[in-house]
């Protein structure tokens, strides 16, 4: 929720830019490519984290959290709130159920509670990966979310897409154009 926070604010000061994101297929980082079918909106906000911020309906509606070939040794969040805020850092050599548990962390820092649904192999990114499914009830306002992730290491670095929007009213209605651009992800060499 930190991150919703820091993003409205540096969007109310004006600090933060929108970007349209057209259907297609689209390079993202060094070595990430995605087909979208359908226009989101890229959300670029100074200190907002490693993590592309994409939504559809808006911040803190929906979030598809992209992570482009994070380096080991990096939190997976935005950094700051001082020494005594627990950092989530990626390493090299993590088992999936480790690197479920960074996101659990870091979408937790501020209190929501979280529930790991399920957790499995997945391809991803053009090789073996994996998928996780969680609800989390978001402290701030109490709205209950549900959300997915799919992950995978390549050469050191975590790829992953998250998708995380409130459960009855807006997860389902994009959840399936999310998955589209998990499943169409491909890491390259």
């Amino acid at each position: 929720m930190r991150v919703v926070v820091v993003l409205l604010f540096a969007l109310l000061a004006g600090c933060a830019s929108i970007e349209r994101i057209e259907s297609g297929p689209r390079k993202l980082g060094e070595r990430l490519q995605v087909d979208i079918d359908g226009a989101w909106n890229h959300v670029n906000a100074p200190g907002a984290g490693p993590a592309l911020t994409w939504t559809m309906e808006g911040l803190p509606v929906d979030q598809l959290l992209i992570y482009t070939g994070l380096p080991s040794d990096r939190a997976i969040h935005a950094e700051g709130g001082g020494p005594q805020v627990k950092r989530f850092v990626f390493k090299a050599g993590m088992r999936p159920d480790e690197i479920a548990a960074l996101f659990e962390g870091m979408l937790t820092r501020d209190q929501s509670r979280f529930t790991l649904a399920r957790i499995a192999p997945a391809q991803f990114g053009g090789q073996q990966g994996f998928r996780f499914d969680f609800d989390l009830l978001r402290q701030v306002d109490h709205v209950a979310l549900k959300g997915f992730g799919y992950a995978a290491v390549n050469k050191d670095q975590l790829f992953a897409i998250v998708y995380l929007a409130p459960r009855l009213a807006f997860f389902p209605r994009h959840a399936a154009r999310a998955e589209a651009i998990a499943k169409s992800a491909l890491i390259r060499e």
